[in-house]
């Protein structure tokens, strides 16, 4: 039986394009048979920086077969995990920021490929235009709700071997923001008083 290479283990080699290409073991399959992660360049200096950083990030890491998965997927998985254990309400919320929030922007994209970058574009595109029907922007609140829902996924799926890191550790929660109230003019008051004048319950109210 070969023997089993450790995470962290690399290797590197020129193509035929001229380009250069590193691989280094990020976890093993249920066989036994290495996982790798590609690493590209131009240069082969490039490629050792490149290298080097990879491998410090995931000395000692154990990722699993799942890894492979897109982030629509993992979030499709860990929906059906924790199903049993909130509530129904919970769970069609969920579902529901999943179906209409995430997957239509960034569910094809491997999890092991999200970044902070893409999650905080991933908000800014919600807040402007997330609205698939008017095209309008989401209220801070459920930009919010989206990104306390996100970290926790992806905290499982750190907790799982599935990624390494979480990246939405590298944001901070979005912020709550009100619209200004609009407040009735004197002029505007006396016309809603008069309109109601009318009706008793209401005008004594």
């Amino acid at each position: 039986m070969a023997k089993r290479r450790p995470s962290g283990d690399g290797m590197v080699r020129k193509r035929e394009d001229g380009r250069w290409e590193g691989r280094i073991v990020v976890g093993h399959k249920e066989n036994g048979d290495p996982i790798f992660r590609y690493i590209y360049a131009d240069t082969q200096k490039e490629l050792t920086a490149k290298l080097r950083q990879s491998i410090e990030a995931y000395q000692g890491v154990e990722l699993t077969e799942e890894s492979r998965m897109t982030l629509g997927q993992w979030l499709e998985q860990w929906l059906k995990n924790i199903a049993p254990t909130i509530r129904p309400s919970t769970l069609n919320r969920y579902e529901g920021t999943v179906r209409n929030h995430i997957v239509p922007f960034m569910g094809d994209k491997p999890i092991t490929q999200i970044t902070g970058k893409d999650i905080q574009k991933l908000y800014d595109t919600l807040a402007h235009q997330g609205n698939r029907n008017t095209g309008e922007g989401l209220a801070s609140s459920t930009v919010r709700g989206v990104h306390s829902m996100l970290h926790e996924a992806l905290g499982e799926a750190k907790h799982a071997g599935v990624i390494v890191w979480n990246p939405t550790e590298e944001l901070k929660a979005p912020k709550f923001s009100c619209k200004a109230k609009q407040i009735l003019t004197d002029e505007q008051l006396e016309r809603f008083m008069e309109i109601i004048r009318g009706d008793t319950v209401w005008h004594d109210f």
